[in-house]
């Protein structure tokens, strides 16, 4: 395979499924999205194997940024009824689907970058390496990577970011719910060392709690230096 970056609009697909921007297609703000739409388009055009990515983890102050990848069997006996972006569902109904996508994927993989990771590169490009690592890991070589957001990876595949994706395609959807439930899950572990945190219930996101909690414990290891400064002096 080759190790040249490919170029990020590979195919020509609707122009708004990057930029967010309506294109010929009209839709009223009450009709359901097809989240299936943007792989219905990719398969149309040769691709077998659509690749969604997704993160969780940028903003928090503690604990690492996740990312999988995931390919879904995309006929129709296979769609699991209910994915969307991770942040609008329970938490109950998060890891029901987690289990069915784990079970019905083709493959999937989770890319993790530390704390330290976090303050050594900066969290955007922390967040990068991550999707690529767990891209390139994947055991089936994707046709084609859509990721949510608004960046491009070096990666020398096919790609297209989505704005919104985690909400506008099922792909994305299902790797965002993978994202979300892995790290609630080594937030759930790291506050059984950390107690004094309560990361099981804020999973390192700046609650007021939180806040406190550093100002009358300081650090601890899962802190990212470079997000905490304003509350406490390493």
């Amino acid at each position: 395979m080759s190790k040249s970056k490919a170029p990020h609009t590979l195919l020509d697909l609707d122009p708004a499924f990057s930029s967010g921007k309506p294109s010929g297609r009209t839709r009223s703000k009450s009709a359901p999205v097809d989240k299936l739409m943007i792989e219905h388009e990719l398969q149309a055009k040769g691709c077998r194997y659509i690749c969604g990515v997704d993160e969780v983890g940028r903003g928090p102050l503690a604990g690492p940024v996740v990312c999988a990848a995931v390919i879904m069997p995309l006929d129709e006996g296979s769609i699991i009824q209910g994915i969307d972006d991770s942040k609008k569902l329970t938490e109950r109904r998060r890891y029901i689907l987690a289990e069915q996508i784990r079970s019905r994927a083709v493959c999937f993989r989770i890319g993790i970058k530390s704390p330290q990771d976090i303050d050594r590169l900066n969290i955007l490009e922390a967040t990068k390496l991550a999707m690529k690592e767990a891209i390139e890991s994947l055991p089936i070589q994707p046709d084609f990577v859509i990721t949510d957001g608004n960046m491009t990876l070096d990666i020398s595949l096919p790609q297209r970011y989505v704005i919104k994706g985690d909400a506008g395609s099922y792909t994305i959807g299902a790797a965002s719910i993978l994202a979300k439930t892995y790290r609630d899950d080594l937030m759930t572990k790291l506050s059984s060392k950390y107690p004094e945190y309560n990361f099981a219930q804020n999973k390192g996101y700046p609650s007021k709690e939180h806040i406190q909690a550093i100002l009358d414990h300081g650090l601890c290891p899962e802190h990212r230096r470079s997000f905490t400064s304003k509350w406490a002096a390493d």
